[in-house]
Formats: C-alpha cells, sequence, structure tokens
C-alpha cells in the first residue's frame, strides 16, 4: 500500500532559510471517452427541482457518429439554463485517482505534506451511463445503493429526487520495476449528483476496487480500447471485457525473480489516496475565498493547499522569514500558511464550490481553463453553489456551515483593553484611561494564570487556573471593574504543561488530565509532547467524550472566578502522527481539530445561557478553524501579525485576512491592534512605533472588537499607555468605533441571520467592477455604507481613494470635511494625516448621518 513518512525537524537548530514549496504531483491530464450505445446524442437531465445536468457532445467530430471520444458534462439552474455554475472540460476526464507515497515533515505547528513516489495515476476515464434515481429506486434497493453512497442514502428525507449518478471506469498503466511487463488497473467510479437546497448541489465520487491486469506489451490508446470494448450493465455492475488486441497475456511460464517482483509490487498499491478533480474555468475568471488567507485576495494562476497550521513569521516577508526559518524549520511560513483555511471558493464569474470532509487537499489553478482539486483520500464529496451576487453565494454557504450567534452588547461597545502585569499595573492603567475618557468593555488579561520566565522573556503558564500572587485581590478587581460596566477577559487553549517549576499552583492539570488518559497519545501509547517555543506541551485528546467534560468543568470554574470572556488560543497544530482515542486518521483529524475545539467552548457557552437566562452571553474567540468553523466560533482573530508595515505578515496582511475570511463565510474577525509578533535580537529588529500603532488603531476602529494587545515584547513596543499622545489618540479612535455602534448592532444581527461579514471586500457588493476585482488591502466597506481608506504606509499622510461604478449612482461623502464624490470608476487623492483616516458615507444614508451626528457628539468631529 501507499506508504506515509513523517519526519519530525523540531530539533534543528540549522536549518535551509529558503525551503521549497511542499511538491505535489503536475497537474494530471486524462482523457475521455463514452459508450455510444447510450450516450451518442446530447441530453439534458433533471437534477432535483431546480437544477439540470447537460450532457454535450463535442463539435469537431467531423460527422463522425462512430467517435466516442470527448464529451462533457455541464450543470445550471433550471430557472435560467444559459447561466452555466459547473462544466467539464470537453473531450477531457473530469475524474482521475492515484496511488501516491506522501511524505510529512513537522515542526512546532508547521507541516509540509508532499507528495513521494508515484505507483499508480489514472490516464483515461469512461462515462458509461447516466441515470437518474427516483425514490422508489432508492426503495427497491436499498443495501446496494446504501453499500455504494454510504450516507447519502440515510438523507433521504431531505434529498430532493430525481438523483443523477454517471457510472464508468478509469484506466491506466505503469511499468513494474524488474520487470518486461506492464500492469494495467482499471476501477469503477460512481459519481453521485443530488440537489441538497434550491441554491446547492451535492456531489460525491466513490470507486470501487480495482481490477488488474498483465501486458508485455505498451497498451492500445483508449480510443481504440473504447471502440472495440464489449460492454454490459448489470444493475450497477458494469463488466468492461477488453479486446485482445487491448492485452496480450504472458504464459503461465515466467521466471520466477520476475514473478517474485510482479506480487511484491501489486501488494505495495494498496487503494486510492488521490482523487482528482477536474473541470472548466475561463481565462479572465478570478478566485476568492480559500478561508482566511493573508498574502493574497485573488488566487487564480496558484495551487492553493488547504492544511490548518501556525501562518508563520514574516511568510515572506524580508528578513524576518529568512531569519525564522533558519533557526526552526519552515516556521517563516509563506504566502500559503494559514490557521483557518478552507476548501471553499468563489469567482468573478459567480461559480462556488467547496469540499465537504477533512482530507488535505490543494486547489491547482495554475491553469487559465481548468480547476484540478487534488484530494488525499479514496472519495471526495462537495457542494456546488448557485447565486447571482456574491451576497448570495455567501448566504448559500452559510446556509449550510453554520453561522455564529448574535454577539452580546457588551463586548461591541467599546475598547477590549488587552494588558499583562499584575493587579496593580492594571488599576495604574484604568486610571489613566479614566482620565482620557476611553469608553471600554473589558480588561482582558492573559496572564490571569501568571508568568513564567524563558529565554525569550515572559511567557504563560499553561495551567488554566488564576494565579493569586500575580492578581493579588482579583475578586476585588473584578467588583470594581464590574460596577463599571466593564468586564473580565482572560486566555486559555487546549494544550497543558507541567507545573513541577510553579511554586503557588493549586493544581497540576496535566498530571491529571494524564491519569485520566484524556491527552492526545505518541505511538508509545505515551503523552504526546510538543516543543512549543521553550517548553514542551500536551494537547487534549477531544475525540474522547471525558476530555470534553473535563475541559468544560475548568470553564465552568473560570467563569465562576468572574471571567465573562476568553481568547481560546491554539488548536492548529494536532502531530499527523498522532494516535487518538477514537482511533481515526490524524491527518484527517487534523483539520477537523479546531472544530471540535470551537464547538467544546460554543457548547459550554450554551449551557451556561441555559442557566443564567437574564445574564448577557459569555463571549470567546479564536484564531484556528476550518470550513464550519463560523458554526461554531463565535468570533475569530487573526492570530500573531508582526508589529510591521510589510504586506505579507503586517498591519497590510491583517486586511487581507479580514477581507478574505469575510468572503469565506466567517463574519466576525479582527486583529491585535498594532500586531502581535516583535524581534529584538541583534541586527534583527521589529518593534512597534507610535505611527504604526496609531494607524493601527484608526484600522480598527472599524472592525467588529476594538481590541488592543501588548504584542510578544511589550517592553519593546510602543503600547497605548505609553504617553499622552498615543492615550489622546486610542481614546479618539476609541470614540470612532462608538460612534458606530448602533450600525454594529445591525451588522451582527445581519451576519447572525444570513452570514454575512461586517468588514466587506468591495467585490462583495460591486462585483463587476474590474478595479474592484483587483483590490487587496486598500480599503474596505463596513456593511454597505461606510467606505474605509486606512493609511498603511510608514510615513504616509494621503491615501487613493476608489469610487466604484455603481448602477444606483452612489455618492460618497468625506466624514471629515463634508465634501461630496460623485465620480464613479475614478481615484482620488485624499489627505489622511495621524487622527483623521480617509472614511466615507454614503450621500443620503441614514447609517452614514447617524454616524456623523454620533462623532459631533463624541466631540471626535
Amino acid at each position: 500500500m501507499a506508504k506515509l513518512k513523517i519526519t519530525k525537524k523540531q530539533h534543528k537548530h540549522i536549518n535551509n532559510p529558503f525551503p521549497s514549496t511542499p511538491n505535489s504531483l503536475p497537474l494530471v491530464h486524462a482523457s475521455l471517452s463514452f459508450n455510444h450505445e447510450k450516450l451518442s446524442h446530447g441530453r439534458d437531465f433533471s437534477i432535483g427541482d431546480h437544477f439540470e445536468l447537460r450532457w454535450s457532445l463535442q463539435d469537431d467530430n467531423n460527422g463522425d457518429e462512430e467517435d466516442e471520444t470527448g464529451g462533457s458534462l455541464s450543470i445550471s439552474c433550471q430557472s435560467d439554463p444559459d447561466k452555466i455554475i459547473w462544466s467539464t472540460v470537453p473531450g477531457e476526464a473530469f475524474i482521475s485517482a492515484a496511488i501516491v507515497n506522501t511524505e510529512v515533515e513537522e515542526s512546532r505547528g508547521s507541516f509540509a505534506i508532499k507528495d513521494g513516489e508515484v505507483s499508480f495515476v489514472s490516464k483515461h476515464q469512461t462515462i458509461e451511463k447516466i441515470k437518474a434515481l427516483y425514490e422508489c429506486d432508492f426503495e427497491t434497493k436499498g443495501r446496494e445503493y446504501e453499500a455504494i453512497f454510504g450516507d447519502s442514502c440515510s438523507e433521504l428525507e431531505v434529498t430532493h429526487f430525481p438523483v443523477l449518478v454517471v457510472t464508468g471506469q478509469i484506466f491506466g498503466t505503469k511499468r513494474i520495476p524488474k520487470s518486461r511487463k506492464r500492469v494495467s488497473l482499471s476501477a469503477k467510479y460512481w459519481f453521485l449528483l443530488e440537489e441538497k437546497n434550491p441554491t446547492q448541489i451535492g456531489f460525491s465520487i466513490f470507486f470501487g476496487e480495482y481490477n488488474y491486469k498483465f501486458d508485455s506489451k505498451p497498451a492500445h490508446r483508449s480510443n481504440s480500447y473504447n471502440k472495440r470494448s464489449k460492454w454490459k450493465f448489470d444493475g450497477f455492475k458494469l463488466h468492461a471485457r477488453p479486446p485482445r488486441s487491448y492485452f496480450k497475456f504472458l504464459s503461465n511460464n515466467y521466471e520466477d525473480e520476475e514473478k517474485e517482483n510482479e506480487i511484491i509490487y501489486l501488494k505495495g498499491f494498496g487503494g486510492f489516496n488521490r482523487v482528482y478533480v477536474t473541470y472548466s474555468s475561463e481565462k479572465d475568471e478570478k478566485f476568492y475565498g480559500f478561508g482566511e488567507q493573508f498574502s493574497r485576495m485573488e488566487f487564480k494562476g496558484r495551487k492553493v493547499p488547504i492544511l490548518v497550521q501556525e501562518q508563520g513569521i514574516g511568510r515572506g516577508d524580508q528578513p524576518i522569514t529568512f531569519a525564522a526559518n533558519l533557526v526552526s524549520y519552515r516556521s517563516g511560513g509563506d504566502w500559503s500558511t494559514t490557521y483557518c483555511p478552507s476548501p471553499f471558493y468563489m469567482t468573478s464569474k459567480m461559480k462556488s464550490l467547496y469540499l465537504e470532509g477533512y482530507n488535505y487537499s490543494i486547489f491547482d489553478l495554475t491553469k487559465h481553463d481548468r480547476v484540478q482539486i487534488q484530494v488525499h483520500g479514496n472519495y471526495v464529496k462537495g457542494r456546488i453553489l448557485s447565486g447571482n451576487t456574491p451576497i448570495e453565494l455567501i448566504e448559500s454557504l452559510t446556509e449550510e456551515i453554520g453561522r455564529p450567534p448574535i454577539l452580546p452588547n457588551w463586548i461591541l461597545s467599546g475598547a477590549i483593553v488587552g494588558m499583562q502585569g499584575g493587579t496593580e499595573a492594571v488599576r495604574t492603567v484604568w486610571e489613566q484611561l479614566k482620565d482620557f475618557d476611553v469608553p471600554i468593555s473589558a480588561f482582558w488579561l492573559q496572564d490571569w494564570v501568571g508568568q513564567r520566565k524563558t529565554i525569550i522573556g515572559s511567557q504563560l503558564w499553561w495551567n488554566w487556573e488564576i494565579d493569586h500572587s500575580h492578581y493579588n485581590g482579583w475578586k476585588d478587581l473584578i467588583h470594581d471593574l464590574k460596577s463599571h460596566d466593564i468586564s473580565m477577559m482572560a486566555y486559555c487553549n487546549p494544550c497543558l504543561v507541567p507545573t513541577d517549576g510553579k511554586e503557588n499552583a493549586r493544581r497540576n492539570l496535566f498530571e491529571e488530565a494524564n491519569k485520566l488518559e484524556i491527552i492526545v497519545k505518541d505511538e508509545n501509547g505515551d503523552p504526546y509532547m510538543m516543543p512549543n517555543t521553550c517548553f514542551d506541551v500536551s494537547m487534549l485528546d477531544f475525540t474522547n467524550p471525558n476530555a470534553i467534560n473535563w475541559f468544560k468543568q475548568i470553564l465552568k470554574e473560570m467563569i465562576e472566578s468572574g471571567i465573562r470572556g476568553w481568547m481560546a488560543d491554539f488548536g492548529e497544530g494536532l502531530p499527523l502522527d498522532a494516535h487518538l482515542y477514537s482511533g481515526e486518521d490524524p491527518i484527517e483529524a487534523h483539520n477537523k481539530y479546531p472544530e471540535i475545539w470551537a464547538r467544546i467552548n460554543r457548547e459550554f457557552v450554551e449551557e451556561w445561557r441555559l442557566n443564567h437566562p437574564n445574564e448577557e452571553s459569555l463571549v470567546f474567540f479564536v484564531r484556528a478553524g476550518f470550513r464550519n468553523s463560523p458554526k461554531w466560533a463565535m468570533l475569530f482573530w487573526e492570530g500573531d501579525q508582526m508589529v510591521s508595515w510589510q504586506q505579507n505578515d503586517g498591519i497590510k496582511s491583517s486586511v487581507v485576512g479580514l477581507l478574505s475570511s469575510g468572503i469565506s463565510g466567517i463574519p466576525f474577525n479582527h486583529s491585535d491592534i498594532g500586531g502581535y509578533c516583535g524581534v529584538d535580537f541583534l541586527f534583527l529588529k521589529y518593534k512597534r512605533s507610535e505611527e504604526l500603532l496609531s494607524r493601527w488603531m484608526e484600522l480598527n476602529a472599524f472592525s467588529i472588537v476594538f481590541r488592543t494587545h501588548e504584542g510578544n515584547k511589550p517592553s519593546s513596543n510602543c503600547q497605548f499607555y505609553s504617553n499622552n499622545t498615543t492615550l489622546s489618540h486610542f481614546a479618539r479612535c476609541a470614540k470612532i468605533y462608538k460612534a458606530w455602534f448602533f450600525y454594529r448592532l445591525q451588522l451582527v444581527k445581519e451576519a447572525a441571520e444570513k452570514g454575512l461579514p461586517v468588514v466587506r471586500h468591495l467585490f462583495l457588493h460591486y462585483p463587476q467592477d474590474k478595479t474592484v476585482q483587483k483590490i487587496t488591502y486598500q480599503q474596505f466597506l463596513v456593511g454597505s455604507e461606510i467606505l474605509v481608506v486606512p493609511v498603511l504606509d510608514k510615513g504616509k499622510k494621503n491615501v487613493k481613494a476608489y469610487f466604484p461604478f455603481s448602477s444606483e449612482n452612489h455618492n460618497w461623502i468625506h466624514i471629515w470635511t463634508g465634501e461630496v464624490y460623485t465620480l464613479q470608476g475614478f481615484e482620488v487623492q485624499i489627505e489622511a494625516p495621524v487622527g483623521f483616516p480617509a472614511v466615507f458615507v454614503k450621500a443620503g444614508s441614514i447609517v452614514g448621518q447617524e454616524f456623523v451626528k454620533n462623532l459631533k457628539e463624541l466631540n471626535v468631529l
């Protein structure tokens, strides 16, 4: 069978600073032919009540009715047959499979999955039959269909008939090492299409067991095979009787050595572990989505891997990426690494698709006329979406993957003050904020568990209980804050560390979890200890129900201490060779883990809400996620951006992450004000400047949550409390944030009902504008009524604002000057000194009028 090789790299101290992109097979090209007796003419087939599949023949067969190559499938809505939402490439296979060795390199939450030796790749596909199945078919042949389609048969109560199934075979040949022969493999496939709802079609691809034949000569061309083959169809058992000209068998008088090689070779095949789905694209089609992406908004021409992992330090920005990769394998990341990917996209042609399941996948968009999805597994399931606008596609997506609940008012009403240092530090800063009349929602204290000294500075004790030595007078602090309508927020993650060196620990949660056997295990059955910066950690095994119940009790005790919200950090680092309680494949479980982590937190919140119906909800926020995370996570944040102006991992990347995640169904997201990751080492220094902090404050005044973070190097960074200037600017931006609180509540409700993001790429409202399609971080919308053009470059005091084409002829009003801009499709240079970011509201907008009025009442305007 195909081999899996996992190599650990975390203990290497000197590494290649320019690691290569993990290699995958080049785009697989395969031919297509069909059964002429059954598919000799074009034909339309209904899929449920709202969709149809069209089988078309190639136009270039020169009138030869016997030509059985080519043909294509296309799907459209019955209400608009000319609008194609998915189609295959004429004359080319749309389903292929392979047997490939997998190589994995892993280090500290960074992963590289590579294709190794290739045992087999199918190079030809046939279509034998396209059949419509009705409810009566499933009733009479239920067991047979259930064996083929698996879970689909258990969903009959929500299935819309007819369901379509396309059947045929895939073929390929491979020369056997140390032998004169080639082995030819063939396997039956089933391609199932079923309407899930009026805007989505579910598709599934399954394979039967493959058959093999030996041939002493290269196989004939697939055209010849299909012209001369004789087919018969018996229910769902398709038999191909190849002509003698296709395979020429040797006699049984093989040489012993050759026999042995053949046996060994075939034993090593195993089953298919790669599936390729290929379909058409247009040259000028632009692709958006793929989860929370930080470097790009549009992906045509790229291979996009879908794997949860650390985003990296630098992600291509230099010199930090070079340095990070040098000292820790692949820790610099690249343009594609992200905490929260999603196998979903939408295009400028209003086409959209997502994969179900959790297998590693790669979307290959490198060819102008096609898409090829490579899935690591032996089956594929997904959805094809229908919609006329990006808004409709997001609504369709989130209707299935889930939407977050309405956030409580308390987290939306003012600044969330992130700081560390103990009780007196908090009280001192609080007094300063009172002096500057800063509206505050909460204090977020990530070091509530205490701090430990390491070689890289102060880090947290991952033992989830209050450290009363560090925060003496904890209850009094919470009482005093609550009397001013200020909540307390904290920090936790799904990892634990031994607390042998912590003198005041009341409990050793690591030892408790280890005795309960609810920790992820290694191959020896011991706790899987993973290096994290300067100490090793274990992860809770949430495939074990006991781990879930145990951790919910930890959360309960945290809330009973007075905490009302928390950062639910990490979730992206499950090792790919872990041994789980459920026994499931850790590579597939890896992408699922952050969803489970969010689900456990959300379940706890809902259970608490039932017991406290008269109190405002608790809130947690996460950074790691996958496709269905919006169903469970209440709020996202973008993780650890550098404290820099750079594009791939600085302030600019925080805008791209915000906008790409919004397109991908994540409506509530934000970044740390000022960024997080700083470096202060010899000649390599990344320190947060006052200007960067000020511009990040202005940027985040227009995100769902306005939250500060001191960063990993607090003493090296400028902080909001550093001086009177920073405090004054922080107060100003917090009041700008407060001024659109009324609109934020509207947008939060809309997100919970429709899945639409609070902060939006202009593409969502102006999808036909070619300039809008090229925008990355330069500007964005808040809802549909506020246009923000942030300053994201050092030393800049002006920006270029682009006013998009609109069928409604929108005019935009500059909030600071009142100037009205009536031009459409033009860029305008706008003055934007510190404190006056370029912000516009729609002329005549009630939201815009209320926003401006509130700015005046808060003495900001």
